[in-house]
Formats: structure tokens, C-alpha cells, sequence
């Protein structure tokens, strides 16, 4: 029962980092129609952001959460004002563009820091553990499904009831009536973008006191993401979520059993043949052609 238990927590914490770093994309992927291959690297900037604010500045990961958050938030919305803007309804040339992007971000950040690993402290008040139902948990652990459940519910919020989700939801639905009624689409994809870059900033921030960082972590990150958000359906919050856990789970329990290349592979196979059945993922979104 104790391992059963302990399993259910590991599943739980897979599912949260899964969570914090497909949220990005999914409002991405799945309101723009943007295949962001760049992701990955906006998760590490984010990591990046976070080491760089503790060795240079002094700051813990606490106070650099919303500053990290801001400038991927800024840099996302300058990629999608100034490179994405101009590929509307080119989905190849979209691809290709932030394939380039996040090639050039990584060898950037290569130049600049280097290409050795990195570590982050984590913040001394989440670095014990707690029992919960007789295991051993980790505080911080802990912390990140909190923050993952805190990201969404912020995200469904945005999504459902402000003006700026009402107006993307309204492109979704129908572009050029929703610009008969005045309404931005340029303006909106751009924040919705930047807002997108910065999820993805702070799940890498988040995550990176128990991952090292490097320029190439990322491209691990952007493939998981998309299982999570494919699965889950494109345009489907909550299928995000429930993919999200849903995986952790199953790959928790496979990697028990076996071992984590066994997990990952199962996983990519059991995500293969479902879409093979039902291509629109477990929690479609209908919305008007």
C-alpha cells in the first residue's frame, strides 16, 4: 500500500511539471494554431532566468518568478510582432520559423554562458519533505502541483472571463466576423503569444532546481508538451490537464515496473495508437469552421 501511495505522488508530480509546461502551449497551439517549436527553448530561457537572477543578482526563486514571467513574456511577444505576424495561414513556413528560433536561442545562450550544466538552488523552505498518508513527500514537489493547479485556474480565468479571452475566442470562432465587430487579431495573438512564452518562462524556472540546465533542455520539454496537449485535445484546457496527469500516472507506474525509456516509449506508443482512433484527442473543443 505504502508504494501504491508512493506512486500515486510520483504520478501527481510528473503530471504537475508535465502541466506548468504544456499550459504555454496549449494556449498557443491550440487558439493561434501555431506549432511553436520554440517552446523548449522558452522553457529554458526561463531556467536560464532563474540561475542567472541567483548568481548575479542574489535573488531566490521566489522573487524572480514574476520578472522571469515578463521579459519571456517580452521576447515572446516580439517573435510573434516581428517573425510570426508575417506567416498568417503558413503553417510550414511557421514551423520552420520557430525551428530557427529555437536553434538560434540555443546557440546563443551557448555563447554567452557556455554549455555546461547549471544548477539552481531551491529555496530552503521547500527543500525537506513532509509525510502525507504515511510517505515521504517532497515540500517542493508539493509546491509545483500547487503552483500547476494556481497556473491553470489563473489561465482558465483569462480564457473565460476577461475581454481579452472573449475576443480569442471570438477569432477562434471566426476570424473576419470577429474583426467586423472592431476586434484586434494582430493585438490579440500578440499577447496571447507573449502570454504563452511566459507560462512557458516560469515552468522552466520552476522545474529547474531539480533539472540541470543547459541550452539543449528544452527539446525534451517541447516533445512532452506536445504529447500532453495532443492528447488532450487542441483546444481543450481542461483536456490539457487531465492528459497531463493522465500521463504522469501511467508513466510513474511504467518506470516502477520497468524503467524510464520503457515508460517514455510505451507512452509515445499508447499517444500514437489512440489519435490513430480518435485524432481530435480525449476532450475536443467544438468550435465553428
Amino acid at each position: 500500500m505504502d508504494q501504491f501511495i508512493q506512486q500515486i505522488f510520483t504520478g501527481l508530480s510528473i503530471g504537475s511539471i508535465l502541466l506548468l509546461v504544456a499550459l504555454g502551449l496549449s494556449i498557443i497551439y491550440g487558439s493561434m494554431g501555431i506549432i511553436n517549436l520554440a517552446h523548449g527553448e522558452f522553457v529554458m530561457l526561463g531556467a536560464y532566468g532563474a540561475w542567472l537572477m541567483q548568481t548575479k543578482f542574489g535573488l531566490g526563486l521566489f522573487a524572480s518568478l514574476v520578472p522571469i514571467f515578463l521579459l519571456v513574456a517580452l521576447f515572446g511577444w516580439l517573435i510573434e510582432r516581428f517573425v510570426l505576424s508575417f506567416l498568417n495561414n503558413r503553417p510550414l513556413d511557421t514551423i520552420l520559423a520557430t525551428w530557427g528560433v529555437g536553434i538560434m536561442l540555443q546557440q546563443a545562450v551557448r555563447l554567452t554562458v557556455g554549455g555546461e550544466l547549471r544548477y539552481v538552488k531551491m529555496p530552503e523552505l521547500l527543500s525537506s519533505s513532509t509525510e502525507v498518508l504515511g510517505v515521504q513527500v517532497s515540500l517542493y514537489r508539493i509546491f509545483l502541483l500547487g503552483m500547476a493547479v494556481v497556473l491553470f485556474a489563473l489561465t482558465w480565468l483569462l480564457m473565460n472571463r476577461t475581454t481579452v479571452g472573449m475576443k480569442l475566442r471570438a477569432i477562434i470562432q471566426d476570424r473576419s466576423i470577429a474583426a467586423s465587430f472592431g476586434v484586434n487579431s494582430r493585438r490579440i495573438y500578440g499577447l496571447t503569444f507573449a502570454y504563452g512564452a511566459g507560462l512557458a518562462g516560469l515552468a522552466g524556472a520552476l522545474v529547474s532546481p531539480l533539472k540541470s540546465v543547459s541550452p539543449e533542455m528544452g527539446t525534451t520539454y517541447v516533445i512532452d508538451a506536445f504529447m500532453v496537449v495532443v492528447l488532450g485535445g487542441v483546444q481543450s484546457l481542461i483536456g490539457t490537464v487531465a492528459s497531463a496527469f493522465i500521463l504522469g500516472e501511467l508513466s510513474g507506474a511504467i518506470a516502477f515496473l520497468q524503467n524510464d525509456t520503457v515508460a517514455k516509449a510505451t507512452v509515445l506508443l499508447a499517444i500514437v495508437v489512440l489519435i490513430r482512433f480518435k485524432p481530435q484527442g480525449m476532450f475536443s473543443a467544438r468550435v465553428r469552421a
